[in-house]
Parts: C-alpha cells; structure tokens; sequence
C-alpha cells in the first residue's frame, strides 16, 4: 500500500512539476544579462566545412543574435495564446524591464515558428507571438517605447529540426543606438 501511494505521489509530481517549478529564471538574473560588462565579446563562434556553401549551410539552425536572451515563452501548435508558463517568465521579465539599470534600455522581442506550414502564414503567427508578449510586457508596467515585436516565422529555427516544438518561441533582444 505504501509503494502505491509513493507511485501515486510521483506520478502528481511528475504531471505538477512544471506548475510548481515556477518561472526558468529570476529578475536578477535577466538584469545581470543584460548588464554584464565584464563578459568579454568573442564574436561570433566559427566552423570549419569542406564542401559547396548550400552543403555546408544545409540543415544548419541561425544563431541567436548576440545580446538576445530566451525569455523561455514557447507556444502551443498555431497559437499565439500566453500558457500560464510563458506567463510567470514574463512577469519576471517585467520585473528585470521595470529595474533602474534597464529602464532605458529599448528591447527587440522576436517572435519564431515551427517549419510547420506556409511561409506567409508563420510570418504573420510570429509577429502575433511577439505582440501578445509585447502587450502581456505593457500590462505588467513595462513603457511601451522600450519595446518593438518583430516576427521572423520559421526563419530562423532553434533546433536543428524545423518542426521541433522549441522552434515555436519568443526572444529578447537588446537594441543598441
């Protein structure tokens, strides 16, 4: 009786944590991303590939701009609707916008897509993702002029597979002048 109770005890665990876990990052933790200017900048990382240039850049995901920082908001298939998730990051993200060191600062929220569908259709999606977060972000306080939502739809995937669900994002992008 004990074992099935430990099991059962597991399995509400297992379905409850994500819900309990709460959000995949702090304020602070964002403010000092963005703030760092001890981290040196090494530019941007490079390969080596023997072949044509369409063989080499084959299958091959577009890196995260630099200064850009998951802000860990992905979305269901075809939906542009904020899962409670994607919320508790936000609040935090709103948090770290709302900080002195960041009050100036003007941010890039980019939305992405899965490879799934037209590219038109996942244009349009995109810029939908990045505006619903833009205007969770200015419901929570953060001025509207620090903030632009761009839509990239499935051009610039995270994983390696296209129709990977991690695809189906939002990131944030420091502006510089």
């Amino acid at each position: 009786m004990r074992v099935l109770a430990l099991i059962a005890a597991a399995q509400i665990t297992a379905m409850l944590g994500p819900a309990l876990a709460g959000p995949a990052y702090t304020a602070d933790d964002i403010v000092k991303h963005f703030t760092a200017a001890d981290q040196p900048d090494l530019g941007q990382s490079r390969g080596l590939c023997i072949g044509t240039r369409n063989e080499c850049n084959a299958g091959v995901p577009a890196r995260k701009p630099a200064g850009s920082f998951d802000l860990v908001v992905n979305f269901d298939y075809n939906s542009d609707v904020l899962t409670p998730a994607a919320r508790a990051n936000l609040d935090e993200f709103a948090r770290a916008l709302q900080d002195a060191r960041l009050k100036s600062a003007s941010f890039a929220v980019e939305g992405h897509t899965d490879g799934r569908g037209g590219d038109d259709f996942n244009l349009s999606l995109s810029s939908r993702r990045a505006r619903a977060v833009v205007k969770y972000l200015a419901d929570r306080g953060v001025q509207a002029g620090q903030l632009s939502a761009r839509g990239y739809g499935k051009a610039r995937p995270l994983a390696s597979d296209p129709l990977d669900p991690a695809n189906r994002r939002v990131e944030a992008r420091l502006e510089t002048p």
